[in-house]
């Protein structure tokens, strides 16, 4: 299994009293809110921008999780970014949620979301903002394709 030390950034990601579900823990549709929260917010703190304002913007084409253990309210999260591959009109990210456990990090979740990027108005696919791909090469491993 990774460890937070596998991801070249990290995200905080707080849970909220409403993400709860009957059952008492965080429900399994909210860890795709953290995959997309952590994305959009470690892009727009690097890229210095925001990037609903850029002509293309990225759409969710692919999406999964591997729960691997319970989250509830008031845990603390730390999102795991890194990039399984770089394409020209598409980003795969390899993204992980880490409950904070003291001065620990606690896999909670396994994740992965393919971006594709698409013309803001048309929605046809176009290749990555410079923007965008000058900061994804921050997540990027040096053997990742």
């Amino acid at each position: 299994m990774p460890t937070a030390a596998d991801f070249p950034a990290l995200w905080p990601v707080p849970t909220r009293w409403a993400d709860n579900d009957h059952y008492g823990h965080v429900n399994n549709v909210t860890y795709y809110s953290y995959f997309d929260t952590a994305v959009n917010g470690w892009l727009i703190a690097t890229t210095g921008t925001d990037i609903r304002d850029l002509p293309a913007i990225g759409v969710v084409a692919e999406t999964s999780c591997r729960y691997v253990s319970e989250l509830t309210f008031p845990d603390r999260l730390q999102v795991g970014l890194s990039v399984e591959k770089l394409g020209t009109r598409s980003i795969v990210y390899a993204l992980a949620i880490f409950r904070e456990n003291g001065d620990a990090l606690d896999l909670a979740a396994l994740g992965r979301f393919v971006h594709v990027y698409v013309d803001a108005k048309t929605r046809k696919p176009v290749p990555i903002p410079d923007e965008i791909r000058s900061a994804v090469n921050l997540l990027v491993a040096p053997d990742t394709p």
